[in-house]
């Protein structure tokens, strides 16, 4: 039977608040981006998450971005690539060291927001991400926007390097994502992101806002954990994707 994995952005509250529903989440996704610290998240929070996730036998992995909880790290930030490998480097080892004290290794690595973004189109950025990973833990994987820049530059530095797509986000003729304040970036009908998803896993092509489809890859589709609609997409694809034989697994071994 074929597999396809569920991921999901996750631990992505502070202190006392919180933001989206990590627990139905995690009883939908096989694996879980866990916010470390830059954007969103705390040693609770991290804890707290990771724990969930262990309970579940949901494979999981570090969400490091731009250290701006202001902007949920959904603002390019002036960073060097060397600042960008020295906190990408304390995200990832934070939460590594959080898993430790929970029980809950982590597996991978994907940058969150616009720092993904980024490195999805720029090799330097890419590769200070790589350098930092490898620094920390060879046997860590990256979880890459497909297509991309990181993706490209993690295979050729020998990091286990898997593609991910997304479900709820709409792309550009060029593969990248369409920026959120743009028409078309993001999708939140069910039904029109899980048939979208089915058509791609058939054919390979992904559609894309104002041009022709695009050719990408797919280890892993990523649903947003922070939007209102988050787990009735989630359940609502998981459901279609049994439904046509496809199987929901991690992209990892747990």
């Amino acid at each position: 039977m074929r597999t396809i994995d569920l991921n999901a952005d996750l631990g992505e509250g502070y202190g006392p608040w919180t933001m989206g529903d990590d627990a139905a989440m995690l009883d939908i996704v096989s694996s879980a981006n866990v916010a470390c610290g830059g954007h969103a998240s705390d040693p609770d929070t991290m804890a707290r998450t990771l724990g969930l996730a262990r309970a579940r036998g949901v494979v999981t992995g570090a969400h490091p971005s731009y250290p701006d909880k202001e902007g949920f790290g959904r603002r390019r930030l002036p960073a060097t690539p060397d600042e960008i490998e020295r906190f990408v480097a304390a995200q990832v080892g934070a939460l590594i060291a959080i898993g430790r004290l929970v029980g809950q290794p982590v597996s991978y690595v994907k940058p969150h927001g616009a720092l993904g973004n980024v490195a999805a189109a720029e090799a330097p950025v890419a590769a200070a991400i790589v350098r930092a990973v490898r620094a920390i833990d060879p046997g860590l994987a990256i979880l890459a926007i497909s297509g991309t820049a990181l993706e490209t530059v993690a295979r050729a530095e020998g990091l286990a390097t898997y593609s991910e797509i997304f479900a709820d986000r709409g792309y550009t003729p060029a593969g990248q994502l369409v920026p959120r304040a743009e028409p078309g970036a993001m999708i939140t009908d069910a039904g029109v992101a899980s048939d979208r998803l089915l058509a791609f896993l058939d054919s390979g092509d992904m559609p894309t806002v104002g041009g022709a489809p695009v050719r990408l890859a797919a280890d892993s589709v990523c649903i947003h954990g922070d939007s209102d609609h988050a787990v009735a997409m989630a359940r609502h694809i998981r459901d279609s994707f049994r439904a046509r034989g496809l199987a929901i697994a991690p992209f990892m071994g747990s």
